[in-house]
């Protein structure tokens, strides 16, 4: 049973591999069903696993065997990475299914499945490497793979500008991670997971940790490496789906799981876990509100919820984590894909309020975006995402380190997070409908949006339930609930009451406050004049390149003595009989003085 974890990692590189060779002589029915399945096949595999799972379980063949360093190709099954696999198999294959009619139009359809099916790969390798040289493989693969689908259609420039925003931010946080994993090696004289998961933590056990946590910052989005995330809605919706909701983003909430041994060994790392965490939600929370474009409005979603979840391994609550991640999953994956319909049905305008009334023009749509905006508000009990927000919630309550104000933010954001989503939903569906509906979605894509649906409201099925029975923790999920009410009630108010937003926007703070939370609190002004505009100026200044110029004087002095050298051999020998005599002058005269 074990041998199928090969199937699971390698039949989505193998499906990449077929598009990359004969994508471009297939036709598209063929292209996107080779997508398909190869990702198809690594869910039923992935099934089959979880179904029989008892105990962890491994599978490796030999790779790297130089002196103490022995690596190998190595796949482990356990409870972490078992959530990661039966998640990315699942929400890839909607996501495929869902691409494979929506963006049957668009040219490069064949090179579209072929990364998409290795991302996924690349995704698989990460959470089912079993040493950390391999997931560093795969951590670079999902980080290669954003870049290229992002700047998908690579015809434009912003296109262009976001995909190489995503993988230069992001390698600021791998490098901090490969540092961390050259300590590891060298303490540890290994890189497999468990050597390192069960041995003593080593001596600068802070340091690893916090490089960890700067590679998971880097890929999670999280504050201060958060800026590529927004700008990567340039992307096809699909892509966007697959990065926010199975991929990418969530890599960093697994490498802290899966190493949290060395994050207990260090409180000071714990706390500063939470505290990325808890800063980020408020600040994407804040920063959602005032968002213009659909897909940016679930972008900032995305971070303050893998805010959330930061939170909760910051404050040693790795199972809410995980189990928000779960949830996260299936009502952002379910938000992305509707997003997109409603995207492709109004000529693809991203602005929200040159949308509105497609209740009723696109009622698929709307249902679905309705559910996933719900479970993302954290809607009490009917809900997924209420019952994981409130098991991070309830283990920042009872934690030492969260009690208090990071449980308060926390609270902070379920308010924002109910009334930027409820903005969303009533700017786009309700009131006026100012844009004629273009085109509708298909079979498959309402197919992968009806099973989103569903898993967005019964995803908590098979986790642990809620305990109620102290009276504070009651109390807890009370105010949490009036909260997202307040949220939904305040974003109806400022909604339907134009004088009352109007008077806002004509307040000079109520202004500024507006762009300061539209242009994301400037970390994109600050960044471009801090450390863009600089380093542009060095490139421009080194344009020739002035550590080469010493070389190039090297080379041009040999020329130059070399030129001299050839003035002397001018083939005639009365010039080499006067330059024997002159010598010999020179000679005499030098031995005479002395």
């Amino acid at each position: 049973m074990s041998e199928l974890l090969w199937i699971v990692a390698l039949a989505p590189f193998i499906g990449a591999f077929t598009l990359a060779i004969f994508g471009a002589s297939m036709p598209k029915k063929i292209a996107g069903a080779v997508g398909c399945t190869s990702v198809g096949i690594s869910w039923v595999c992935a099934v089959i696993l979880g179904l029989n799972y008892t105990q962890p379980q491994e599978v490796s063949i030999g790779w790297i065997n130089v002196s103490w360093l022995q690596v190998d190709i190595g796949l482990r099954l356990d409870t972490l990475s078992l959530a990661w696999m039966e998640v990315v198999t699942l929400v890839g294959l909607l996501i495929h299914l869902y691409a494979s009619q929506s963006m049957y139009d668009e040219d490069g359809y064949s090179r579209f499945f072929c990364y998409m099916n290795l991302f996924v790969g690349s995704m698989l390798t990460l959470a089912l490497a079993s040493n950390l040289l391999l997931l560093y493989l795969g951590w670079e693969g999902v980080g290669l793979c954003s870049y290229l689908l992002i700047g998908f259609w690579y015809k434009g420039v912003v296109n262009c500008d976001s995909a190489r925003k995503a993988f230069i931010v992001t390698r600021i946080g791998d490098t901090a991670l490969a540092i961390a994993l050259f300590i590891l090696a060298w303490h540890y004289r290994t890189l497999g997971m468990q050597a390192i998961i069960n041995g003593a933590p080593p001596v600068a056990a802070t340091l690893v940790a916090l490089l960890i946590l700067g590679g998971a910052v880097g890929k999670s989005a999280q504050i201060p490496l958060h800026t590529w995330l927004p700008d990567a809605m340039a992307g096809p919706s699909p892509v966007s789906a697959l990065i926010h909701a199975a991929t990418m983003v969530t890599a960093g909430v697994y490498l802290i799981a899966r190493l949290g041994n060395l994050f207990l060994a260090s409180p000071a790392a714990m706390l500063a876990v939470a505290v990325v965490g808890t800063v980020t939600l408020l600040y994407a929370g804040l920063s959602a509100l005032t968002q213009r474009d659909i897909k940016r409005v679930l972008a900032y979603s995305t971070i303050s919820q893998i805010g959330y979840m930061f939170l909760a391994l910051g404050v040693g609550a790795w199972n809410a984590a995980v189990f928000h991640f779960v949830t996260h999953a299936f009502f952002k994956a379910l938000l992305f894909l509707s997003a997109g319909v409603v995207v492709d049905a109004q000529n693809h305008e991203h602005d929200i309020f040159k949308m509105g009334g497609l209740r009723r023009a696109l009622p698929v749509a709307f249902w679905t975006f309705m559910i996933g905006a719900a479970s993302l508000c954290a809607l009490p009990f009917i809900t997924a995402g209420f019952y994981s927000k409130e098991a991070i919630l309830g283990a920042v309550h009872t934690s030492q380190a969260g009690a208090g104000w990071m449980l308060a933010c926390g609270l902070i954001g379920s308010l924002l997070t109910a009334a930027y989503t409820s903005r969303t939903v009533l700017v786009v569906f309700f009131g006026e409908q100012k844009m004629e509906v273009s085109k509708r979605p298909g079979g498959l894509v309402v197919f992968a949006l009806v099973v989103l649906s569903v898993l967005s409201i019964i995803g908590f099925v098979g986790w642990p339930k809620l305990h109620l029975g102290e009276s504070s923790e009651q109390m807890l999920v009370v105010v949490s609930t009036v909260l997202v009410l307040c949220g939904i009630g305040s974003a109806y108010v400022y909604f339907s009451r134009r004088q009352l937003s109007e008077a806002f926007a004509a307040w000079p703070f109520g202004n500024a406050l507006h762009r300061l939370s539209l242009s994301g609190f400037g970390f994109d002004w600050l960044y471009q004049r801090t450390i863009v505009n600089p380093l542009k100026a060095i490139a421009h200044a080194n344009r020739r390149d002035i550590i080469d110029a010493f070389y190039t004087g090297l080379a041009g002095a040999a020329r130059a003595g070399e030129s001299l050298c050839k003035l002397m051999q001018t083939g005639r020998v009365r010039n080499y009989a006067a330059g024997l005599v002159f010598g010999a002058i020179i000679i005499a005269y030098i031995v005479a003085v002395r």
